[in-house]
């Protein structure tokens, strides 16, 4: 399945899987608009799934939020799983 991302106030609702075949893409676009922009959320309600890979450039994107110094917020259903991978308990 493909990876949708659509931006809704200021709010990126990505649809689909993030996985092998998807994570490059999600962490590529990604990791450009938190570049130009001053923050970003990123709503998962509507991923269907998150491997390994999509882990990864999660953690990625959340890497140089820290250290571009911008906010970086991950919410809903299921945030609370990506975090328990990440291995923290207070990202957001």
């Amino acid at each position: 399945m493909a990876i949708k991302i659509l931006k809704t106030n200021n709010i990126f609702n990505v649809e689909g899987q993030i996985n092998l075949t998807t994570a490059n893409y999600f962490k590529t676009h990604l990791t450009i608009t938190l570049n130009s922009s001053r923050g970003l959320t990123i709503n998962i309600n509507k991923v269907s799934e998150i491997d390994e890979s999509g882990i990864q450039a999660l953690e990625t994107i959340y890497a140089n939020a820290l250290q571009w110094n911008k906010p970086f917020y991950i919410v809903g259903e299921g945030a609370n799983a990506v975090y328990t991978k990440f291995g923290h308990t207070n990202l957001a």
